[in-house]
């Protein structure tokens, strides 16, 4: 296939097995999707979703979180792994929000890149996801996946990033990243993987791939 075919097959595929894109991350407004993301670094969204029902009944606004003690706020995210860091990035966003930007979440990659312990990644979630507006968040999954399709090769989140706009249609964006996260966790993990059977690798995966399954598999009949 040509590039440009795998980038069509991606996306019919993709298209086909998720028709639908909710977000996994629980939340109501662009506040406690911000906090959500923050707290999901180094965490899977299970364990967020577990632990944010708790967090949000003590303070679901940046006034309300702003009153609360940053100890308290670490206390109730601990299970996140990172609490020190993240609640004192929590407290400190929220009066940050309430003081320069009347108490909204801010709609631009700059104001929230600005806010503490937010990167380019959270700032671009939470553009998507609470805003609308395209954009390409690139995790670890969708960093492997890239890879493993031929259709990056960057060493690091930021090339791939790059070539995700570069090759899939912006009025895509923002739900493809969710689909090939939601691939990644169930065709296409980082271990076990048979590219043979994976729906898209098993079409345009990288031959590495198959070169070092076949080589696994001969090493454990041997």
């Amino acid at each position: 296939m040509t590039k440009s075919e795998k980038v069509q097959f991606v996306l019919d595929t993709l298209g086909t097995l998720y028709p639908e894109t909710p977000i996994p991350l629980d939340h109501k407004d662009p506040y406690t999707l911000l906090v959500a993301v923050l707290l999901s670094a180094q965490c899977t969204d299970a364990r967020v979703n577990q632990i944010t029902p708790f967090l949000f009944e003590r303070a679901d606004n940046p006034l309300s979180m702003s009153q609360v003690p940053v100890d308290e706020i670490r206390e109730i995210i601990k299970p996140c792994g990172l609490s020190p860091r993240k609640s004192k990035a929590i407290s400190e966003l929220s009066h940050i929000i309430l003081d320069q930007h009347n108490g909204e979440v801010p709609a631009s990659f700059e104001a929230l890149e600005a806010l503490p312990g937010v990167g380019h990644k959270t700032a671009s979630v939470v553009m998507a996801q609470a805003f609308g507006v395209p954009a390409f968040p690139v995790d670890t999954h969708i960093h492997r996946l890239m890879h493993r399709w031929t259709l990056s090769t960057g060493k690091n989140v930021e090339v791939t990033e790059k070539d995700a706009k570069r090759l899939f249609p912006e009025d895509r964006w923002n739900e493809l990243h969710l689909q090939i996260i939601f691939f990644g966790r169930e065709y296409c993990p980082a271990r076990g993987h048979n590219p043979y059977e994976c729906p898209i690798c098993s079409k345009i995966g990288r031959k590495s791939l198959f070169q070092e399954w076949d080589k696994k598999q001969a090493s454990k009949a041997s």
